[in-house]
């Protein structure tokens, strides 16, 4: 009869899970879910070596240390959104990610499934203290398929890890140190291998776009609807952004961390894009908080509320609590022969 396996114990904003030895900080969280979660714009868990890049995973552990690289130990206390140095500290990295990154959101390809974008509503501020000139960089053609927007990128890594643990030859890579660094093919190459399409997929930001769909539409417009074929080279297993009856884009299919399933290779990203192609299967479950979920809601499944638990238990406190000296609570809208007024509210002598 096998031993059974040890587990650790770990709490994280007051709530406890038990995990396998070896599993990272941001894994556990994830394993709660919600807010809980650090957000991380670098890590990638099919990625060997991602994670530390971005810093925005960092939590409070005794001392600081980033989720993505640090592993539990039983007994380890954690603070994420408890802790109002961490949320300092976490405004500070998006400030400093915004230093070069341009906001230009409306026009571009990844808003409204774009990580940055999210942290920048989350935690940035209205104004920058950069004095200085942004960098800015011309768009490169990285082949075919793929434009590279080196003005937009936070060198987070994932394209480089990718390129490497999945393709058969990387021909790019970081080039230059310190605020000269890029993303770069050094002399200008083509990315052409089967499966360099899914550096589209890993980039957080809109710094790597796929041209087949570049101003063609917003996704929050196009339906996605998970779909499959049979393929030689990858599992088939896809994500069709659709409009009518057109297929606009095609992707790998995503969790709820906004990392992929299944790599997919060129000739069913690029190729594709007739219906008759595919085997739909469905929509895709898109999460109620996407903007992508307007309009879609088949399937939808209400989140965990976390609130309570990170507060011991406690009910958060209403800041003006007006029901006791209101009777607008009191009265049925609905059963009201006409329009609202102010009578309707007015308070009757007893």
């Amino acid at each position: 009869m096998s031993e059974e396996k040890k587990l650790f114990k770990v709490t994280i904003d007051n709530i406890t899970v038990e995990v396998e030895p070896g599993t990272s900080i941001l894994q556990a969280a994830r394993k709660i879910g919600g807010d809980v979660a650090p957000p991380a714009m670098c890590y990638y868990t099919k990625l060997k070596g991602s994670g530390g890049k971005c810093r925005t995973c960092l939590v409070e552990v005794a001392a600081g240390s980033t989720a993505g690289r640090t592993n539990v130990m039983d007994g380890m206390i954690v603070k994420n959104i408890t802790s109002s140095r961490v949320v300092d500290a976490r405004n500070g990295v998006v400030e400093f990610l915004l230093l070069n990154h341009p906001l230009d959101c409306p026009v571009c390809d990844q808003a409204g499934e774009c990580h940055l974008q999210d942290l920048g509503y989350e935690h940035g501020k209205e104004g920058t203290r950069y004095e200085f000139s942004r960098r800015t960089f011309k768009k490169h053609d990285l082949g075919p398929y793929i434009q590279l927007h080196m003005t937009r990128c936070i060198l987070c890594y994932r394209c480089v890890f990718t390129a490497d643990q999945v393709t058969n030859k990387r021909v790019h890579g970081v080039l230059d140190r310190g605020d000269h660094a890029e993303i770069a093919t050094y002399i200008e190459k083509s990315l052409d291998n089967d499966f360099i399409g899914n550096v589209i997929d890993v980039c957080p930001v809109g710094a790597l776009t796929d041209k087949t769909f570049r101003f063609k539409n917003r996704v929050w417009f196009t339906k996605p609807v998970d779909a499959h074929c049979s393929c030689d080279k990858c599992s088939g297993k896809v994500q069709l952004w659709m409009r009518g009856d057109e297929v606009l884009r095609v992707t790998a299919r995503k969790d709820e961390w906004g990392e992929v399933h299944d790599w997919i290779c060129n000739t069913c990203r690029f190729e594709r894009k007739k219906v008759s192609d595919w085997t739909i299967e469905g929509p895709t479950k898109v999460s109620r908080h996407s903007v992508i979920s307007q309009g879609h809601y088949v399937g939808l499944k209400k989140p965990n509320e976390t609130l309570p638990e990170v507060m011991g238990g406690r009910q958060p406190k209403l800041l003006m609590d007006i029901h006791s000296v209101s009777d607008v609570n009191s009265v049925e809208l609905s059963a009201l022969p006409g329009p609202a007024t102010s009578k309707t509210f007015e308070k009757k002598e007893p």
